[in-house]
């Protein structure tokens, strides 16, 4: 059956507007929402305030939970620090005030003994005699890779507390270490065993003091030398701890930190470099000819 349009019916549509207006008629569909965040004004109401608008809302707000994450591998610091006596390294134990000292360290050994049991209990091949010579090849071992930046052997050497107090700001660093020799050899001072989170869980942290000579250098981002020096050796007396987890059987020796004693000079400060404004420099020009060029002054005539 045919169907015949007529005149006007054409016209209609074939209009203009009824085009134009089905083009610019797009259906949108939104989304319903349930809160409104809360304007400007509103920026001084109280978190309890803001908890109860959202409950009504229908919001359900997540309990916040103050949790602080730890590492059961090691320590958070050193349990019950070595305390090193005044003048260590320069005064002769056969002085009456070293002879004082030598007999305060008896007495404070009695506590490093039991400690000594403990450890023997997990570590059976334990002993302070042979183990500041693992120490010294550790404590080695580790400045080599700090200054090489091999992070993945540095984190087997140190512990997580160590590690970060190691690598702190030393990105854009060049650090040059050597060691030369040792002035002593290394002996155990302290002996201690720590519980952490509940009884049971011991941790054994060893003090061992070092006498060395090494040389230490640093180099900012532009290769000028902060602090030391390559050639000079100098004389370090150090009370490096080392921490152990005994309960774990996998666990293994790590360095943990260093104690520094009240009586200590002073470290010498780093001088810091920073980049003074020059002149904007083409791809074709040095530097050298522009500063060159810049101090000769034109001779001018200033009288007639």
């Amino acid at each position: 059956m045919a169907t015949f349009i007529g005149r006007r019916g054409m016209e209609t549509l074939l209009s203009a507007s009824r085009v134009v207006q089905s083009l610019l008629v797009i259906p949108v569909r939104t989304k319903k929402r349930y809160f409104i965040p809360p304007s400007v004004k509103s920026k001084h109401r109280t978190m309890e305030e803001m908890q109860a608008t959202a409950r009504a809302a229908g919001l359900v707000v997540p309990q916040e939970i103050m949790e602080r994450p730890i590492n059961v591998s090691c320590t958070a610091g050193i349990f019950d620090p070595y305390i090193p006596p005044e003048g260590d390294a320069r005064m002769s134990s056969l002085t009456r005030e070293g002879l004082k000292q030598r007999t305060e360290q008896l007495k404070q050994s009695a506590a490093s003994q039991l400690a000594v049991r403990k450890v023997k209990d997990y570590d059976e091949s334990f002993s302070t005699k042979r183990f500041p010579e693992k120490a010294h090849e550790m404590y080695i071992e580790a400045h080599n890779c700090l200054t090489s930046f091999n992070r993945h052997k540095l984190h087997a050497l140190v512990t997580e507390r160590c590690y970060p107090e190691m690598v702190r700001g030393n990105r854009y660093r060049t650090l040059r270490w050597k060691f030369v020799e040792s002035l002593e050899p290394s002996r155990v001072v302290q002996v201690r065993c720590p519980e952490m989170v509940s009884k049971g869980n011991l941790y054994g942290q060893v003090t061992v003091r070092m006498h060395t000579r090494q040389t230490l250098a640093i180099y900012d981002r532009f290769g000028r030398l902060m602090y030391g020096s390559e050639d000079i050796p100098k004389d370090v007396l150090e009370y490096v701890v080392f921490e152990r987890h005994l309960v774990n059987p996998f666990g293994a020796w790590r360095m943990h930190g260093k104690i520094v004693p009240a009586w200590a000079p002073p470290k010498q400060p780093i001088m810091k470099t920073l980049l003074m404004p020059g002149p904007d420099l083409k791809p074709w020009e040095e530097f050298e000819d522009v500063v060159t060029q810049d101090s000769v002054v034109e001779q001018t005539q200033w009288y007639k």
